[in-house]
C-alpha cells in the first residue's frame, strides 16, 4: 500500500520565487547585523575632536553603542509577537523605514547625544526586522527546504559579523565617520523595494486578544536585566548597586511575566512551549555558544591590533576565515544531521568551537597569524553545525502562525547572551591584565595615571606613548599581561562551550520525526513534540502562508 504525496502548504506562485524572497531577507539581514561590527572600527575617529569626529568620551561610545543594544533586546520579543498578530512583512517594512531614516540621522549627528539617541532608533528598526526575516522563512519554504534555507540565514549573519571591521576601515580611510552608517540607506532603499515586489504577507489567523501586561513586563524585564548586565561589565563588578540592582529589577519582572502568562486566558508567550524538551535545550544551546563566542570577538580585536600591531581593516580580514566556514557549511549543515541526528551534530559542532578556544592557549606575542586563520576556520565550522539546526529546531517545535514569537525568542536568548558574554568574559579579562599589572602600574608616578593605564591594555599603551622613554617599558609587560589574561579567558570559553556540547548531547534527540505543533496530530502543549528537521515532501496548506 502507498501512500499520496502531501499536497504543498505554500502556494505555488510563492514557492516559485521562494530563493528570490531569500535573497531579499538576506539583504535586509545583512544590514542590521553588519551595522554593529562596523560602528566598532569607527570609534576612534568618532572619539576624534570635531571636526574629524564628535569628540565623544569613553562614556559616550559605550553608549552609541548600548543604547542599540537595549532598545534593540528590549523590543525583540514584542516585534515578534506585533509581527505575528499584524503582519510579518509590515513588521518588515516599518523596520527596514525606521532603521533606513534612522541610519540617515545618525551620519548626520552634530553631538554625540544625538548619536545616541539615533542609535536607539536604530535599535526599534533591528528589533521590528530581525524577528521577521526568519518567520517569512518558515512560511515561504517548505519543511523539507527549511534547514537549508536556516543555514544560508545563520551563514549571512556570521558574514556580516565578519565584513563589518572590513568595510567600516575602507570607509574610515577614504571618507567621514557618517559614512559607516549612511552606506545603511541605499541598502535599505533597495531591500525595501524588493520587500514590496516579492515578499508575501503572512500572520497568525488567530492571534487572540492582545495581552498589554505581558508585554509591558517582558519589555521592563529584559531592558533592566540587559542594562544591569552592561553596568556589569563596564564597572568590572556585579557587586555594585549600579549592576545588581537593575539585574534584579529584570529578574523580578520576567519571572512576574512568567507568572502572569501561565494564569492569563490570552498570554503573549504560551509558556508550555518551554515544556518540551526539544525547544527549551535548543534555545539554551544558542545562549550558551553567543556568550562563549562573544569572548573571542572581545579579546580577539585587541590581541590583533595592540599586540600583534595589526591595522582594523587587517584584523578585519583576520576574521574573514570564521565567516567563510559559515557561509561553506552552513547551508550544508541539514546533510550532517540527516546523517548523525541533530544531538551529535550540535555537540560534534560545539566541540569544534571549544577546540578552537582551546587554540587560542597557544598564541603569544610572536605566534604565526595562520594559527590564527586556522582557528577561524575550526570555529567557524563549529558555529556552521550548531546555528541552523538549533534555530530549525525551535522554529519546527511552534506552529507555524507563531513564527514570529519563536523567531523572537530564538533572537532574544542570543542577544542576552551574548550581552552576558561581553560583560562577564570581559571583567574577567579586564580584573586578570589589571592584577598582572599591578607592580609595573606602582611605579607609575600619579594615583590618576595608575589608575588611567589600568583600564586596560589600550589605555597602557596610551599612558606609555604619553611618557614617552619613561613608559617604554611598560608595552612587553602589558602584551604578556594581555596574553595571559586572553588565555584565561579562553579557557573559561572553552569550559563555557564544552558544557554546552554536553547539554546538547543529553537534552537534544539523536533522530526527530516530522511534525510541528501546527500539524495535524501533533503533541498537546507540554508533551514533547519532536520537530522536523530533514523534513517529507511539501505540507499541506496551513493558515498564515
Amino acid at each position: 500500500m502507498t501512500t499520496a504525496a502531501a499536497p504543498p502548504r505554500v502556494p505555488e506562485a510563492i514557492h516559485r520565487r521562494r530563493w528570490a524572497i531569500l535573497g531579499t531577507l538576506v539583504l535586509a539581514l545583512l544590514v542590521v547585523v553588519l551595522d554593529n561590527s562596523i560602528l566598532n572600527v569607527a570609534m576612534k575617529t568618532i572619539a576624534s575632536p570635531a571636526p574629524t569626529g564628535l569628540g565623544a568620551s569613553q562614556s559616550d561610545l559605550e553608549w552609541s553603542i548600548n543604547s542599540y543594544t537595549l532598545v534593540f533586546a528590549g523590543l525583540l520579543f514584542t516585534s515578534g509577537l506585533l509581527g505575528d498578530r499584524f503582519g510579518r512583512k509590515r513588521a518588515l517594512l516599518a523596520g527596514m523605514v525606521v532603521f533606513g531614516l534612522a541610519s540617515l540621522l545618525s551620519a548626520l549627528a552634530a553631538s554625540p547625544g544625538e548619536l545616541i539617541g539615533y542609535r536607539a532608533l536604530m535599535g526599534v528598526g533591528g528589533a521590528l526586522a530581525m524577528p521577521a526575516t526568519l518567520a517569512i522563512i518558515m512560511n515561504v519554504f517548505e519543511r523539507a527546504e527549511q534547514p537549508k534555507a536556516i543555514g544560508i540565514w545563520a551563514g549571512a549573519v556570521g558574514l556580516a559579523i565578519a565584513i563589518g571591521p572590513i568595510t567600516g576601515g575602507l570607509l574610515i580611510e577614504h571618507f567621514w565617520w557618517g559614512s559607516v552608517f549612511l552606506i545603511n540607506v541605499p541598502i535599505v532603499i533597495v531591500a525595501v523595494v524588493m520587500m514590496v515586489l516579492l515578499v508575501p504577507e503572512s500572520k497568525d489567523p488567530n492571534p487572540g486578544r492582545l495581552d498589554p501586561i505581558g508585554v509591558l513586563l517582558s519589555i521592563i524585564g529584559l531592558v533592566a536585566l540587559i542594562y544591569g548586565i552592561i553596568k556589569g561589565g563596564e564597572l568590572a563588578d556585579f557587586t555594585a548597586a549600579g549592576a545588581w540592582v537593575p539585574m534584579l529589577v529584570g529578574v523580578l519582572a520576567l519571572v512576574a511575566f512568567v507568572w502572569f502568562e501561565r494564569r492569563t486566558a490570552h498570554p503573549a508567550l504560551d509558556v508550555t512551549w518551554f515544556r518540551n524538551k526539544v525547544f527549551s535545550a535548543s534555545v539554551v544551546v544558542v545562549g550558551v555558544v553567543f556568550f562563549a563566542l562573544m569572548g573571542v570577538s572581545f579579546f580577539g580585536v585587541f590581541y590583533i591590533q595592540s599586540v600583534r600591531g595589526y591595522s582594523a581593516l587587517q584584523a578585519g580580514v583576520l576574521m574573514l576565515p570564521l565567516a567563510v566556514a559559515q557561509l561553506l557549511f552552513a547551508p550544508r549543515a541539514r546533510l550532517v544531521v540527516d546523517r548523525f541526528g541533530i544531538r551529535a551534530t550540535c555537540a560534534g559542532g560545539m566541540a569544534l568551537i571549544a577546540l578552537g578556544f582551546l587554540g587560542y592557549l597557544l598564541l603569544n606575542a610572536t605566534t604565526p597569524i595562520w594559527v590564527l586563520v586556522v582557528l577561524g576556520l575550526l570555529m567557524g565550522t563549529g558555529m556552521a553545525h550548531v546555528m541552523p539546526p538549533v534555530t530549525v529546531a525551535i522554529m519546527a517545535s511552534l506552529p507555524r502562525e507563531k513564527a514570529g514569537a519563536g523567531s523572537a525568542i530564538n533572537n532574544t536568548f542570543r542577544q542576552v547572551g551574548g550581552s552576558l558574554g561581553v560583560a562577564v568574559l570581559g571583567a574577567v579579562l579586564s580584573t586578570v591584565y589589571r592584577d598582572g599589572m599591578s607592580d609595573k602600574l606602582a611605579q607609575l608616578p600619579t594615583e590618576a595615571l595608575r589608575e588611567k593605564a589600568g583600564e586596560s591594555l589600550e589605555a597602557t599603551l596610551a599612558v606609555a606613548g604619553r611618557l614617552g622613554p619613561q613608559g617604554a617599558g611598560l608595552v612587553g609587560p602589558a602584551n604578556e599581561s594581555f596574553i595571559n589574561a586572553m588565555h584565561v579567558v579562553a579557557g573559561l570559553s572553552a569550559g563555557i562551550t564544552a558544557f554546552g556540547a554536553l547539554l546538547a548531547w543529553l537534552l537534544l534527540p539523536g533522530r526527530i520525526a516530522a511534525g510541528g505543533p501546527g500539524a495535524p496530530g501533533a503533541a498537546k502543549p507540554g508533551e514533547q513534540q519532536q520537530p522536523d528537521l530533514s523534513g517529507p515532501a511539501r505540507e499541506p496548506e496551513a493558515a498564515g502562508a
